[in-house]
């Protein structure tokens, strides 16, 4: 994995507006937010994708979300958020570092969505379901 700014965040050589850190867990302000309050929330482990990231790091991820999240709920008033997390290009990663957004939904602010659901045949979720529960025998 090449250096990303979040490397060079996580080295000291680029600055942030710290919010949180442990020895895991690094989460600061977006310098370029949706929303006032717009956090971003990383992992010091350095790996591109959430699927390539140890358990310890995603225990840690998973444990002070919730926490920042309701700060961010006192610190803005606001009580109704987004938490978006991307792996590749085609899902909008532009940092290849793996991170999480937190990103406070005001009535003018905040972030959009698209959604586009479509259907799943029972046929369709059987055979997905057989795959996935391969998938993840030990």
């Amino acid at each position: 994995m090449s250096d990303t700014i979040f490397d060079a965040i996580l080295d000291g050589s680029i600055p942030c507006h710290r919010v949180y850190e442990d020895d895991h867990v690094l989460a600061f302000l977006d310098i370029n937010p949706l929303a006032m309050g717009h956090t971003l929330v990383i992992p010091k482990e350095r790996v591109a994708f959430l699927h390539e990231l140890s358990d310890e790091a995603a225990a840690a991820l998973g444990r002070v979300l919730p926490r920042l999240c309701r700060a961010l709920i006192e610190a803005t008033g606001v009580d109704e958020y987004n938490i978006l997390q991307n792996n590749g290009r085609l899902a909008h990663q532009a940092v290849f570092h793996v991170h999480f957004h937190i990103i406070p939904r005001y009535d003018d602010r905040g972030l959009g969505l698209d959604w586009r659901p479509g259907q799943l045949s029972d046929e369709d979720a059987s055979e997905l379901l057989s795959s996935l529960h391969h998938a993840l025998e030990p």
